[in-house]
């Protein structure tokens, strides 16, 4: 038996999940060889998804990009924050908080410090 890789990248994984699926392998021995060489790398699930996903014609091997959560920061609050910023520059994030409530301090943060460029709005 080859040695095993230790920390094998998904894509990898998946590339051996392709091959053995285009061999002709069914999707419980496909596991069964891929756990006997890395422990836990994979569950059968994502192996059934993969194998569906290379019978539909798919070849790639790479997950498409997630954006993740839609962001809470829309122009109409940057602007708020912007325009409260400017009018009072010794402004604290708890006092630009109770001016803008609907977002979380730490959505505020990110969106002061972050998108607006910010690093200190009032030093006490």
């Amino acid at each position: 038996m080859a040695a095993s890789i230790q920390t094998p990248a998904k894509c990898e994984v998946r590339s051996v999940i392709r091959f053995l699926h285009a061999e002709g392998e069914c999707r419980a021995n496909i596991h069964r060889q891929i756990f006997s060489m890395h422990v836990n790398i994979m569950n059968e699930q994502n192996v059934t998804k993969w194998c569906r996903a290379f019978s539909e014609c798919g070849t790639d091997v790479h997950e498409e990009h997630r954006t993740g959560r839609p962001s809470m920061i829309s122009d109409a609050l940057l602007r708020r924050t912007e325009e409260a910023i400017q009018a009072n520059k010794r402004l604290t994030l708890r006092e630009l908080h109770k001016i803008v409530p609907e977002v979380s301090m730490t959505t505020l943060t990110e969106c002061v410090t972050v998108t607006l460029g910010y690093h200190k709005l009032c030093a006490r």
